[in-house]
């Protein structure tokens, strides 16, 4: 693995230990209507919300407030479909921050609707644990969906960070993409894409997105809900 994913692992990792302020599961405001679809996102940083200045921020609770849904967000920072695992035993040379098994928790929430936005992580293991990486989408997807039969999944093309990008990540976005046309998903595609050559919608961190990023990511996701049916409530 070339230096620069390595450190660049490093401080994913680093910024895991440290922001835990927005893992709340659900952060919306006021008593949840009991009628509301649940919804559940199965994520890292990037759907968590890190470098947003509130969890109110983020995109996908600025989706589930414009469409009245009851937001269940378990997402963990660094994690990925290898990255931060441990359910199997720890692979050789992995960062391990616990097991928190976010499919369980996705499982165990019931949800109408759940949200894959995996990915982004995997691309910093790709060359050692390509293989694994690959498997344990589909394994994760199947699970997913055996357990849930009757909720709607909607799989969001991995996101990307930086103009420049690995071949990994056209790989990891394929292999994805893959599984979720195995378990009928709707896919989000160009997703990798939607913060591309805009550094001033980066936090501080130069890692996440800050506000003005998530807000453009929420527009691009009500677009592309809206082009599989699920038009935001306004």
């Amino acid at each position: 693995m070339p230096s620069m994913w390595v450190a660049r692992v490093a401080i994913f990792a680093l910024v895991g230990a440290l922001a835990t302020g927005c893992s709340a599961h659900n952060a919306g405001h006021g008593v949840p209507d009991p009628d509301a679809p649940v919804v559940a996102f199965y994520g890292d940083s990037y759907t968590l919300g890190t470098g947003a200045s509130d969890p109110s921020k983020r995109w996908s609770t600025v989706i589930c407030a414009e469409r009245g849904w009851t937001e269940v967000n378990p997402s963990v920072n660094g994690l990925g479909f290898v990255n931060h695992r441990n359910s199997d035993g720890p692979l050789p040379g992995q960062i391990v921050a616990g097991d928190p098994d976010l499919p369980g928790q996705v499982i165990a929430a019931e949800p109408d609707i759940v949200f894959v936005t995996m990915g982004l992580n995997d691309n910093f293991s790709y060359d050692a644990f390509g293989t694994a990486i690959r498997d344990q989408i589909v394994t994760d997807l199947t699970r997913l969906k055996d357990a849930l039969p009757h909720a709607r999944f909607i799989v969001v093309e991995p996101f990307w960070y930086t103009d420049e990008r690995p071949d990994s990540v056209a790989v990891i976005i394929g292999w994805v993409h893959d599984a979720a046309d195995a378990i009928g998903a709707d896919w989000i595609p160009d997703a990798s894409h939607w913060i591309e050559g805009h550094p001033e919608w980066m936090a501080s961190d130069g890692l996440h997105p800050n506000d003005a990023g998530y807000a453009a990511m929420a527009t691009r996701m009500d677009d592309a809900l809206t082009q599989v049916g699920l038009p935001a409530n306004h």
